[in-house]
């Protein structure tokens, strides 16, 4: 092939992949688009807090599509607040201490309320967990623990008895019929769930969060003064679909 031909192909195909080359920047994977879609409208100064309830909503959701290892469903119904913890890690320089954030929703008759933003620390969260870290979700029974997080913060095991959650269908039929706990929780590892001890933890408003995304604390958001946001949405969607719609208050 003669050197005018050579340099004539060389241009042709540098034309072609630069023509090219646009395209495909624009067109995005099927996985990413949706992702950016929903953040399309979310503020960069809360896109942790975005974070965190799309990860609290994937942790939920996966505990609820795992009916054989997840939260029996008379204890779901049952539930007066939920809180979700993603990505729970050992405290540094401490013995069996730990420390996350996360999301806390609780039920008001036919809806949830707007989530508030928590923190948990402390308490040497069972040996069930292993590993440097975990995902938390915290099934309420009653008011009690809601009740004592809005005086003050909530020590589980003291402001609010608190147990191993019972996992499966089976649990349904378990040990623990009477349920006489009044918070129940559970812990997903290596992605397995199982129930978990977390006695002396300590769940305390995560105000920072609470007022970037409602510009209020986290009392007021409980006591039903924050508006929906839609930082949470992902959060709230998550909820409805795991669970029943209307529910008497104890």
């Amino acid at each position: 092939m003669s050197g005018n031909n050579l340099f004539t192909k060389f241009n042709v195909l540098f034309l072609v992949s630069a023509l090219s080359l646009p395209f495909a920047l624009a067109a995005p994977s099927g996985e990413k688009k949706p992702q950016k879609e929903a953040r399309a409208n979310i503020p960069a100064d809360v896109e942790d807090q975005y974070k965190r309830a799309q990860d609290a909503a994937e942790i939920l959701g996966e505990l609820m599509n795992t009916p054989d290892k997840g939260i029996p469903r008379d204890l779901l119904d049952d539930a007066q607040a939920i809180a979700v913890f993603p990505h729970v890690v050992k405290a540094a320089f401490g013995i069996g201490g730990r420390w996350g954030k996360g999301l806390l929703s609780v039920r008001q008759d036919s809806t949830w309320g707007a989530p508030v933003y928590i923190d948990i620390a402390g308490g040497s969260f069972g040996f069930q967990i292993g590993g440097q870290a975990t995902d938390l979700v915290l099934v309420f029974r009653s008011r009690k623990g809601v009740e004592s997080l809005m005086n003050s913060k909530l020590k589980l095991g003291a402001d609010a008895s608190i147990a191993a959650g019972p996992v499966g269908r089976s649990a349904e039929a378990g040990t623990d019929v009477a349920l006489n706990a009044e918070v129940y929780s559970y812990s997903r590892s290596k992605g397995l769930f199982a129930g978990v001890s977390l006695d002396g933890a300590v769940i305390d408003f995560d105000d920072s969060a609470n007022r970037k995304v409602y510009n209020i604390e986290g009392k007021q958001v409980m006591a039903g003064k924050a508006s929906n946001s839609p930082v949470t949405t992902p959060f709230q969607a998550a909820l409805r679909q795991h669970t029943p719609a209307v529910h008497s208050t104890q």
